[in-house]
C-alpha cells in the first residue's frame, strides 16, 4: 500500500509539470530557458518511478501492519495518504495556476539591484529604441539616476499590476512585474511609480494596467519617488499569458 501511495504522489507531480508544459503555463514557476530540461526531467522522473516500483521489493501484509502500528494505525497511514493525493491533485491539477501579488512585493525588495539592470547594462540603453522598453528598463533607468533631463522627451508605454507606493499610496502607486531569473522562488518585483491621485477608486490593487505617459518631477510631497510617470489616463487589461519579465 505504502509503494502506491509513493507513485501516485510521484505521478501526480510529474504529470502536473508535463501539463504545464503543455499548456503554455510552466513560465508562472520558472525561467523559459529551463522548459526543455524540466520536461526531460519530467520524463526520466516517470520512468525511474515505474522501474523502482517494478524492482524493489514489497512487504509482505504482516509487515505492513507492524510497520504501521497494527490496523489503525494503517488505517490512519491510509487515509492521510488519500487526503495528501488528493489535495496534491486539485493544486496541481484542478486549481488554475496564480502569480505573485503585492503581497510578495510587500516581504520582497522593490527594483532592489537584485531585480534591476547593472549600472553599466543600464547605461547601454541610452540612444536605445525607448518605445521597446519593459518595465524593467525603466525602473533600471530610474533606479541608476538618470536624471528630469534625461526623461523629459520620454514617453513610456508599459503593462503591469498595480501595487502601491509606501510612501504615499494615496496618490502614487507602481506599475509593477515580477523579474525571474531561475524561478517563481526567486522572483523580484521591479516597477515605475505612476502619479496618480485617487487612483483606488478606479483601480484595485493586483488589477493589470497599460500606461502611456511621459515622466514628470513627482507632484507628491511626502513620496520617496522622485521622478513619476503622470498619465492622462490608464487603460484596465487583462493580465499578460506570460505576466514574468526575464
Amino acid at each position: 500500500m505504502n509503494q502506491w501511495q509513493g507513485v501516485l504522489l510521484s505521478l501526480v507531480g510529474i504529470i502536473s509539470t508535463v501539463w504545464l508544459g503543455i499548456t503554455g503555463q510552466l513560465g508562472l514557476y520558472i525561467h523559459p530557458r529551463y522548459f526543455v530540461f524540466t520536461i526531460i526531467m519530467a520524463v526520466i522522473a516517470a520512468v525511474l518511478v515505474v522501474v523502482a516500483f517494478a524492482v524493489v521489493p514489497r512487504p509482505s501484509d504482516e509487515e505492513a501492519i507492524l510497520d504501521t502500528g497494527g490496523r489503525r494505525g494503517r488505517w490512519l497511514w491510509s487515509a492521510g495518504s488519500v487526503l495528501i493525493i488528493v489535495a496534491a491533485v486539485v493544486t496541481l491539477l484542478v486549481l488554475p495556476p496564480s502569480t505573485l501579488t503585492s503581497a510578495t512585493v510587500k516581504q520582497r525588495d522593490l527594483n532592489g539591484s537584485a531585480s534591476t539592470l547593472t549600472q553599466a547594462e543600464a547605461s547601454g540603453l541610452i540612444g536605445g529604441d525607448y518605445a521597446a522598453f519593459t518595465v524593467r528598463d525603466w525602473s533600471s533607468l530610474l533606479r541608476q539616476g538618470a536624471g528630469e533631463d534625461f526623461f523629459a522627451d520620454k514617453t513610456a508605454t508599459v503593462t503591469g499590476f498595480v501595487t502601491p507606493d509606501k510612501s504615499d499610496p494615496e496618490n502614487v502607486f507602481f506599475v509593477a512585474r515580477f523579474f525571474v531569473s531561475c524561478c517563481a522562488v526567486d522572483a523580484q518585483p521591479i516597477g515605475i511609480p505612476v502619479y496618480y491621485p485617487g487612483w483606488q477608486d478606479e483601480f484595485k490593487t493586483d488589477s493589470w494596467v497599460t500606461i502611456s505617459s511621459g515622466f514628470k518631477m513627482n507632484p507628491s510631497a511626502i513620496s520617496d519617488e522622485q521622478i513619476v510617470l503622470v498619465p492622462d489616463a490608464i487603460t484596465p487589461t487583462e493580465r499578460p499569458a506570460e505576466p514574468y519579465v526575464y
